[in-house]
């Protein structure tokens, strides 16, 4: 009877630090959150007329379309991706397509850009840029860039750390749409210091 008593005085203790410890983790994580300048404004402004522009390229639209129909990548999760490394085949056939060379291209054209991808209607990946490396997650369905994306173009309301890339930025996204239904979604970051 004893030695149950401390085990469940010690499974509260724990329970209380790790709940404590996400607390923390959550306050520290919108501690560095910052609200987006005008100046910052101005240049996501940009950014994302840039993403309505490179959303109706004919290789996105196709890429995106070939995705949804396959359903994205079989077998692929975001737990199987985190296991994946930056040189596997299947994680580098979403860089070196003809949509993954073209989103690197388009990422390297200016620095303030620091990241680039293409989703599939269900919110799986379908092509990134080279440049940034590998995206964090396959599938951010969940996440408001892409949600966001969906209903037209879109930008984050502060300014924070990039998942991906670390760097100060505001998160962008626009629709992909064939024949005025949005398929899919092409997702940025615009780097502000």
């Amino acid at each position: 009877m004893k030695t149950q008593a401390i085990t469940i005085k010690h499974s509260t203790m724990i329970s209380a630090l790790l709940v404590g410890a996400v607390i923390a983790f959550c306050a520290t994580t919108a501690a560095h959150a910052d609200p987006v300048t005008p100046e910052a404004q101005a240049k996501v402004d940009g950014f994302k007329a840039k993403l309505v522009e490179w959303a109706a390229n004919p290789a996105v639209v196709a890429a995106v379309k070939e995705s949804n129909a396959k359903g994205g990548l079989p077998g692929v999760s975001n737990a199987k991706w985190d296991e994946l490394g930056e040189g596997d085949a299947v994680v580098k056939g979403l860089s070196t397509s003809p949509a993954g060379k073209l989103v690197t291209k388009w990422e390297g054209e200016d620095k303030a850009l620091n990241k680039l991808n293409l989703r599939d209607e269900k919110g799986n990946l379908t092509a990134y840029s080279s440049s940034s490396g590998k995206p964090l997650l396959y599938n951010n369905a969940a996440r408001p860039p892409f949600k966001g994306g969906l209903g037209g173009a879109w930008s984050a309301k502060e300014i924070k750390p990039d998942p991906t890339t670390q760097k100060k930025s505001v998160q962008i996204s626009a629709p992909i749409l064939d024949g005025g239904k949005a398929i899919g979604v092409i997702h940025g970051a615009v780097a502000v210091q």
